[in-house]
């Protein structure tokens, strides 16, 4: 084999998907049973990535990414496998 690459293992694929495991394993917990105390998450995301559903004012303010902060004012947290979906209130 010429191609190293096919030698490696791909630590940072996996690393990356252990990172993402935890996040929803915490959002998970987040949804079941709330925020303890006065703990926050913070989660950055691309606008722009597929799927992402967002009203085109704040598309227009953030047109390439956006930190949320969950914290008091969110609701109907839902967690799957591939991805989030979360009501928020701004100001």
């Amino acid at each position: 084999m010429n191609d190293k690459r096919k030698l490696l293992i791909p630590y940072d694929d996996l690393v990356q998907d252990a990172l993402r495991g935890v996040v929803r394993a915490l959002l998970r917990k987040i949804a079941d049973e709330g925020l303890p105390g006065q703990h926050h998450f913070y989660i950055a995301f691309s606008t722009r990535y597929p799927g992402v559903v967002m009203p085109e004012e704040l598309k227009e303010r953030y047109p390439e990414d956006m930190t949320i902060v969950l914290q008091h004012r969110f609701w109907d947290l839902a967690v799957h496998d591939d991805r989030f979906e979360v009501g928020l209130s701004f100001n």
